[in-house]
C-alpha cells in the first residue's frame, strides 16, 4: 500500500468490531460511525478497495472502514481481545474535540478504556504489527461514489 493512515485509524477499526458496527457481504462491507450517524460502504475487487469514508474518499488513505474489512478478511492479523479493549469508544466526538489531533485523541481513547501499562504496550504493539501488515498489502485504495 502506498499512503498509509495514521496508527490511531487501526484503533477505530477495532472499535468498529468491537461494537459490532458492520455488515460484511460477498464484495462490499457497511460500517457505521461510532455515533451512529453515518454509514460508510466499502466494494472490492482485484485488490482495489474503494470506500466513502472521508479518509479513504478524501485523503487516499485506507480510512478505518477499509481496515474493518481487511481484518474480517483475514489480511490483516486480528486479536478480538485486544479489540474488545476498544469497545464503546467514542472516536467521531474524540477527534471533534482534539481538532483531528490523533495521537491526543488516541490518547484519551486509552485512558477511557482503562487500559494498564501493559495492555496499552500489547495494543500498540499488535496495532504496530497492523500498520506493518497494511504496508505491505499489494492492493489500492480509492474513492466509491455514494
Amino acid at each position: 500500500m502506498e499512503k498509509l493512515p495514521p496508527i490511531q485509524k487501526i484503533y477505530e477499526a477495532y472499535s468498529a468490531l468491537a461494537d459490532d458496527r458492520f455488515d460484511l457481504r460477498p464484495e462490499e462491507a457497511t460500517i457505521t460511525s461510532s455515533d451512529g450517524s453515518r454509514t460508510y460502504t466499502v466494494r472490492w475487487q482485484d485488490g482495489l478497495y474503494r470506500s466513502t469514508d472521508n479518509a479513504t474518499y478524501w485523503q487516499g488513505y485506507a480510512g478505518y472502514p477499509v481496515i474493518v474489512v481487511l481484518l474480517l478478511q483475514g489480511l490483516l492479523p486480528y486479536d478480538a481481545e485486544i479489540a474488545g479493549w476498544f469497545k464503546g469508544i467514542p472516536w467521531k466526538a474524540l477527534n471533534d474535540a482534539h481538532k483531528r489531533d490523533y495521537g491526543a485523541a488516541l490518547q484519551e481513547a486509552f485512558q477511557m478504556a482503562g487500559l494498564t501499562e501493559e495492555q496499552a504496550a500489547r495494543a500498540e504493539a499488535k496495532a504496530a504489527e497492523d500498520m506493518a501488515a497494511l504496508a505491505a498489502l499489494d492492493i489500492q485504495t480509492g474513492r466509491l461514489q455514494a
